[in-house]
């Protein structure tokens, strides 16, 4: 039986594009604008997109591809794709959710921790040979703390579970009210989540709906010394905002994600209030064999007529 032709965009590690080689007639391009430089025979045969990237994928690159039926994300976030386009064009999307859970949850903790007791600093002052001659300066105590989850989806509830286990209080915002151990706090809005916490961790979905969602009033109702921790989309923080707080020492940030990564606001790395990560949430090799693995399993579904694993379209 012929295999089916499928489009990869985007840069895979060799395990992933071995692993699709075998399943399907794989062709493979580094960046969706490169889809139109195809032979126009192959795009008219093209049933599925593994697709790895944040470029938008809209309408116009969906119609280069008359046959396709199916757009498997790598990732749980899938705001790059213009879900409504697919729709239309009767085109389904998948993401990879769950599998990163875990990863995603590890890294917010990871961050929090490392910038309250300075871990970077503190490595640096032993290899910089400071120990013997100064004291290191004293920190901040972790456990104890109020912690306030933006988005309490799957990460969102995981990054709650591992705080509990530092003695957080434990307050969240989300759309509604949702069903969450005794003593967790709801709060109806952002704002009213912001004022009482002192770490500020956001977990929001991407898109157009959380586009700026922590806003500068959000930000602006933050106590003095709290920490905005951002492990979702750069999108969803009004980043100007965020800035003008560090930059004033109001505040401090944790921040995996950012708006035009990697290009990020060169104004970030002169703060001495922020810790910078390259988004590297779900970073882990088996993290992302697992999401390499849904992914596939998702167009094999689509290709064969089964139900598909994790549609979101």
């Amino acid at each position: 039986m012929k295999r089916q032709r499928v489009i990869a965009v985007g840069s895979y590690p060799e395990w992933d594009n071995e692993a699709m080689t075998q399943s399907f007639s794989l062709t493979t391009v580094a960046r969706l604008a490169d889809l139109a430089d195809l032979d126009p025979s192959l795009r008219h045969e093209t049933i599925a997109v593994a697709y790895k990237g944040g470029a938008a994928f809209g309408a116009e690159t969906m119609d280069l591809l008359p046959a396709l039926g199916v757009i498997a994300n790598f990732g749980v976030g899938y705001d790059a794709i213009d879900v409504d386009a697919a729709r239309a064009r009767g085109i389904r999307v998948t993401n990879t959710p769950d599998v990163l859970n875990d990863d995603v949850a590890d890294t917010a903790l990871a961050m929090m921790l490392a910038l309250c007791r300075r871990i970077p600093d503190g490595d640096r002052f032993v290899r910089e040979g400071r120990w013997p001659k100064e004291d290191f300066p004293l920190n901040r105590k972790f456990s104890g703390g109020r912690a306030g989850i933006m988005g309490l989806g799957r990460i969102g509830r995981a990054i709650a579970d591992r705080l509990v286990g530092f003695s957080m209080e434990i307050h969240y915002h989300s759309r509604s009210a949702k069903e969450v151990p005794a003593g967790w706090i709801f709060h109806a809005t952002p704002e009213g989540l912001a004022a009482e916490v002192d770490w500020l961790v956001v977990a929001l979905v991407g898109g157009a709906a959380t586009e700026r969602y922590v806003s500068a009033e959000v930000i602006a109702c933050m106590p003095q010394d709290a920490v905005l921790v951002n492990i979702s989309r750069g999108t969803t923080v009004d980043e100007a905002a965020l800035i003008e707080a560090l930059e004033a020492g109001r505040i401090g940030a944790a921040l995996d994600v950012f708006r035009n990564e990697p290009d990020i606001d060169p104004r970030f790395l002169s703060l001495p209030n922020v810790l910078l990560q390259p988004h590297q949430g779900s970073g882990t090799v088996e993290t992302r064999r697992a999401m390499g693995e849904l992914q596939r399993a998702n167009i094999r579904a689509f290709l064969t007529g089964e139900p598909l694993l994790t549609p979101v379209a």
